[in-house]
């Protein structure tokens, strides 16, 4: 998993396929705040929707793997994922506990807040 990517080499960049790994984990973790972004604009206030912690989770692992397994092995890498893996995974316990999995309960946090009227249904 170490070895060049040769369909990629022409790239001029050394890609393995941890790398790969790891270049799509960041860009889940990253992209989280997209999804975040995007439902808070929707909604109009700050929200959370569960989508972020899936990708929160599924990036740090990514990215974790990256780190541990790869040729690079860099250990300030683990431990700036290891947090946000087991934060992203208590969260979302969290959040399934509060909302559980039934979609008419767990609007993925489009739900009003504390005090606001729900919006009617159309």
């Amino acid at each position: 998993m170490n070895e060049e990517i040769l369909w990629l080499s022409g790239t001029g960049i050394h890609v393995t396929p941890w790398k790969l790994i790891g270049y799509i984990g960041a860009l889940m973790f990253g992209g989280r705040w997209l999804v975040q972004f995007i439902a808070s604009k929707r909604k109009g206030r700050p929200v959370i929707p569960r989508l972020f912690w899936y990708m929160s989770i599924v990036g740090s692992i990514m990215t974790l793997s990256y780190f541990v397994f790869s040729a690079k092995q860099d250990s300030v890498g683990v431990l700036q994922n290891l947090f946000p893996t087991f934060t992203a995974l208590y969260s979302l316990w969290l959040d399934v506990q509060h909302r559980g999995w039934d979609k008419t309960r767990a609007d993925h946090g489009m739900s009003p807040t504390v005090g606001e009227e729900p919006e009617p249904k159309t």
